[in-house]
């Protein structure tokens, strides 16, 4: 049986994608030649913000995550979130992975958490860190050189990014995750509107 790698996600909206694109260019401009090598960035039409990476999955197991997806769409209505602010894990002094912040009402905790319960069943294992929802921008390449990273922290760190948008979240997607030479590439598998 075939498996491909998967993961499910909240599908943002074209603007906001725009503007986080916006805010990846400020960083580059600030940092200069260095970000350009010590960081891959995630381009503007793959980002999104996850609730789930499921790793592989074989197509035989979709039906059962189609069917607890939709359940979980079934029993949330829609709710707004509101994007912004600069971050990085495990901090902006020593960035790994380079972020834009989200403001969300307990209903997209709520939902993460019952989606993590029901795929956990399927014998996905839950993520050992807490869920923390956030818009990757880029990451630093493990073979960055010690220079390279200090300009993106030098120029994260005097970076402000105030409120990009608002999402307005009413439908979860199933996403498929195919490699290619030129990097991921995404596609909606399934999408299930809230009730």
């Amino acid at each position: 049986m075939e498996a491909i790698r998967a993961f499910i996600a909240i599908e943002l909206p074209s603007e906001v994608r725009h503007q986080l694109d916006e805010v990846e260019k400020q960083i580059q401009a600030r940092a200069g030649e260095g970000s350009r090598k010590a960081v891959r960035w995630v381009p503007a039409n793959n980002m999104h913000l996850t609730l789930k990476f499921l790793g592989e999955v074989s197509s035989g197991s979709i039906p059962d995550l189609a069917r607890i997806l939709q359940n979980a769409a079934n029993r949330h209505s829609g709710f707004t979130i509101t994007v912004g602010g600069l971050g990085a894990f495990p901090n902006l002094h020593r960035p790994r992975v380079i972020w834009v912040g989200t403001e969300a009402p307990a209903e997209l905790f709520t939902l993460q958490k019952e989606i993590d319960a029901e795929t956990r069943h399927l014998g996905y294992p839950s993520d050992e860190r807490a869920f923390s929802p956030h818009l990757t921008l880029g990451r630093i390449s493990q073979n960055a050189h010690p220079e390279e990273v200090s300009q993106v922290a030098r120029a994260l760190t005097a970076m402000t990014i105030g409120e990009l948008g608002k999402i307005q979240v009413d439908t979860l997607h199933l996403f498929r995750s195919d490699l290619r030479p030129s990097g991921a590439v995404y596609s909606s598998l399934h999408a299930f509107s809230f009730r």
